[in-house]
């Protein structure tokens, strides 16, 4: 059996990719990952406001007080006195890349262009096989036209791709007038690879303390629904690697990706829940399915069932939509 496939030009042993989670930040559950199947890491986000954080809280130490008396050098700083994340976070992709053979791919998570080129570049550096960008934008100013929005993905893309000569992924949200067009200009300015789809956490509201509280709630499999059907609606359009995230929990949820027309699939909430053992069951599952439905590669199984393939490509249109709800029928209870 071949599960092999290549995503943003890397070649891999099958499509099971751990997403940015909390997970890859311990080299031991690297190596478990490697050692259950994984086949590739995206290591946990690297925020611009980290990058930002920390080069403005350095300059302020390094200047403080330094117009003071000679007892004032006990105000310069100490390494427990400012934030050390982007330069740890480069030591550890470093040593991610000796702890395992599989690809680490590292992980952006911004807005703008400005500080992310420097440290796409140290991120190279350090030893990354790939980049994933993650724009993390809620557009609040209603002077913004859909255009506008569409742009500040380009130009980050566009401003990293220009600064580095490792794959680069655009890790996407759903919410775009025009997706298929969107997907489209990124393939043209030359992403390696979209993940469809990045998951906004949204604000919940405290009744007693009237005040928003964050919340984060785990993906679930029913929301694999949305990147299965952009998926095979885009497979075959673009030269991109597609990448399906959300809601993977299984290996029919995997199959399921596949046969839709994607070249890899990621998992981090299904890992929270069940341990990194899981990735073992995934690929089993997987081997099984492809065995049950003679599939000998994953090459030869890939799109079967994509938008420009499939034998109803009005499943994945407006026609399923209509068809759905004439078939729906409730059921009667008393009460």
């Amino acid at each position: 059996m071949d599960l092999k496939t290549t995503y943003m030009g890397l070649e891999l042993a099958n499509p099971l990719i751990v997403s940015a989670c909390p997970l890859s930040s311990s080299l031991d559950n690297l190596r478990r990952m490697e050692e259950a199947g994984a086949a590739a890491v995206v290591l946990w986000s690297l925020f611009q406001e980290q990058v930002e954080h920390d080069a403005s809280q350095l300059e302020f130490y390094l200047q403080y007080g330094t117009d003071r008396f000679a007892e004032s050098l006990t105000y310069f700083p100490q390494a427990k006195d400012y934030k050390l994340g982007p330069e740890q976070y480069l030591d550890y992709v470093a040593q991610a890349k000796q702890a395992v053979g599989i690809p680490i791919i590292a992980s952006l998570n911004g807005l703008s262009a400005s500080g992310w080129v420097s440290y796409a570049r140290k991120i190279q550096q350090a030893g990354a096989d790939g980049l994933e960008l993650n724009v993390y934008y809620i557009p609040t100013d209603p002077r913004l036209t859909s255009e506008d929005v569409e742009n500040v993905y380009l130009a980050v893309l566009e401003a990293v791709k220009a600064g580095v000569s490792i794959p680069v992924a655009m890790k996407l949200s759903p919410f775009f007038s025009s997706l298929t067009n969107m997907a489209q200009r990124l393939d043209k300015s030359a992403a390696d690879a979209l993940v469809l789809f990045n998951r906004f956490y949204q604000p919940d509201i405290d009744i007693d303390t009237l005040e928003t509280a964050p919340t984060l709630t785990l993906s679930t499999p029913w929301e694999m629904r949305l990147p299965l059907r952009w998926i095979a609606l885009l497979h075959g359009r673009l030269h991109a690697s597609l990448a399906a995230g959300t809601g993977i929990s299984s290996g029919q949820d995997v199959a399921k990706m596949i046969l839709a027309g994607a070249d890899a699939t990621m998992m981090c909430s299904a890992l929270l829940r069940n341990g990194i053992g899981r990735l073992s069951k995934v690929r089993a599952e997987l081997v099984r399915i492809m065995q049950e439905k003679e599939y000998e590669s994953v090459a030869q199984m890939k799109g079967v069932l994509s938008h420009q393939h499939t034998a109803e490509p009005a499943a994945f249109e407006r026609a399923n939509y209509m068809k759905v709800l004439q078939s729906y029928g409730p059921t009667t209870t008393r009460e």
